[in-house]
Parts: C-alpha cells; sequence; structure tokens
C-alpha cells in the first residue's frame, strides 16, 4: 500500500500560477498510489492568489476516476452570491472506504493571531494486510498554542477509536446508523502539521498512551534514525521560512511497525510551496 501526503496550496505553483492539472500530473510521475492526502484544496475561492474560484476538488476527482473523494472542508463560508466558499483537507482512495469521520479541531481564542478553522479527515480503508484508519490534517501555522491544543484533540479522538477497537464488531447489515463500523486501532496520521522536527508538538504527537493504546511513531525516524529531516518546504525559496524545514509528516502506529518499507520525498517539483511525501507498506 503507497500512501502520498501533500500540501498542494490551492494548486498554486512556485511561478504563482494554479494548475491542477500539473498537481495531477506531478502525483502520476511519481508513483501508483492507493491513498492520496491532498490539503489545502479549494472550492469557490476565487481570493486566493492565482484562483479564478474554480472548483478544485471536481477537477481533482476527474482527474483520478479510479479514485473515491473524501473533502472536508475546514472553511465553509457564505460568498455573497449564493454559494459557499470551502478550503479544506481531501482523502483519495483506491482501496474499499469504509466509515468516514470529519472532524473539527480545536480553535482557541486568540485575536492578535492570524488563524483559521483546521479539520481532520479519518477514514476506515481495507489495505492488503487489514484495516487501517487513515487520518490527514492541516494545522495551525501562525500559533503554537493552537497546534498544541490541535494534536491534544487529534490524540484523544485516537484513543476513543483504539477504545472501540476491542468491542465486538457491529453489523451494518440493517444499513441503520447505530450499526456503524469498527474502528480499528491500526492509524495513519498524515498532513501538513507546521511545526519543525525539533519542535515540543513532534515530541508530543509521539508522546505514548495508557491502556495499551498504540503510539505514533514518525515514518522518517523509523527508515533513517541515524539522518536529518528531509526539507519539505524552503527547498525553493518561500517567505515563511527562513531555511529548508520539515513541516509534512506521516505517522503510523505500534502495528504498522513492521509494514513499513520505504519513505520518500520528492525535492523537485515546484508546482506547489510544500513537497510531497509518500510511504509504502508491505
Amino acid at each position: 500500500m503507497k500512501l502520498l501526503s501533500w500540501n498542494i496550496q490551492w494548486g498554486r505553483g512556485m511561478n504563482g500560477k494554479v494548475d491542477l492539472q500539473r498537481i495531477l500530473k506531478t502525483i502520476d510521475q511519481l508513483d501508483k498510489f492507493d491513498v492520496i492526502c491532498l490539503q489545502e484544496v479549494a472550492i469557490n475561492f476565487p481570493g486566493l492568489p492565482g484562483s479564478r474560484g474554480e472548483n478544485q476538488l471536481a477537477i481533482l476527482a476527474d482527474g483520478l476516476p479510479e479514485y473515491t473523494a473524501i473533502y472536508g472542508a475546514a472553511t465553509d463560508l457564505p460568498d455573497n452570491n449564493g454559494k459557499r466558499s470551502q478550503f479544506g483537507n481531501v482523502i483519495f482512495s483506491r482501496l474499499p472506504v469504509g466509515q468516514i469521520w470529519r472532524h473539527l479541531l480545536p480553535w482557541p481564542a486568540e485575536p492578535e493571531i492570524p488563524s483559521m478553522q483546521r479539520a481532520l479527515i479519518e477514514i476506515i480503508v481495507t489495505a492488503p494486510f487489514g484495516p487501517v484508519r487513515i487520518q490527514t490534517t492541516h494545522l495551525e501555522y501562525y500559533s503554537q498554542h493552537q497546534r498544541i491544543a490541535q494534536i491534544e484533540a487529534i490524540r484523544r479522538l485516537h484513543v476513543e477509536a483504539s477504545i472501540m477497537s476491542n468491542l465486538s464488531s457491529r453489523s451494518a447489515k440493517q444499513n441503520r446508523p447505530l450499526d456503524g463500523c469498527l474502528r480499528p486501532a491500526e492509524a495513519i496520521l498524515c498532513g501538513d502539521l507546521n511545526f519543525t522536527a525539533t519542535a515540543h508538538e513532534r515530541a508530543q504527537m509521539q508522546a505514548p498512551f495508557e491502556r495499551n493504546i498504540p503510539a505514533f511513531h514518525d515514518t522518517r525516524t523509523l527508515m533513517y534514525p541515524n539522518e536529518p529531516h528531509a526539507p519539505t518546504v524552503g527547498i525553493h525559496a518561500v517567505d515563511f521560512v527562513d531555511q529548508p524545514e520539515c513541516f509534512d509528516y506521516i505517522f503510523i502506529t505500534d502495528g504498522l511497525r513492521k509494514h513499513l518499507k520505504a519513505y520518500h520525498t520528492d525535492p523537485i517539483t515546484q508546482a506547489s510551496d510544500h513537497q510531497p511525501v509518500w510511504i509504502e507498506l508491505t
């Protein structure tokens, strides 16, 4: 199973032009992925630099016809023309998709700091090695206080899912909301997390849990324990970091460590201000 995570900056490349076909072409050139997690996907937001207000979800979905698309809008606003403007994350899956959750993350009030609502998409997919939860998010950039609160919320959700995984499997034969779907304890968490590899937040994300709940592990470190993180922003000049840094991560839980085969970062593409990262599990 191959999973890609990429903040596509609403398709805006380093040349300032928004081009979703360039995003699709880049993904196709990298590999054939089973799951694609993208952050900063916009619908009807012409105020974003370079955007014409296009429905980026529809464009990407048209280019990925083999995949199920699961969109989660973190920001959902009226556009004053009777329509909605949405900004969020999307998961595309070629694997069978079970239950889906869309979680809004905490947004502690800090009026003096620019910030916006953040969200986490969580889905269950059936991988060759069994069911696994796939989660993708984009944490707050401007406020460490907000990031810490958001990470703590993600960890609480993981605890809930792990406890539910110990329950007997529910039957969905009657197709009722109460039937639900068994949430596996093992999970993959990826996205633009907006902290560096040496930040407190990374240690917070990987902190152990009580009650035998599987912990999260940074796949880059698992594959290359004695090497620094490969940068995912700042390889090509941007105005929000002073030097190349790693902001984009893929974490996996304990039971998936034995399946981890490869970790990759593409340092070449200039189709976004972030670089794609991906893993292979076998």
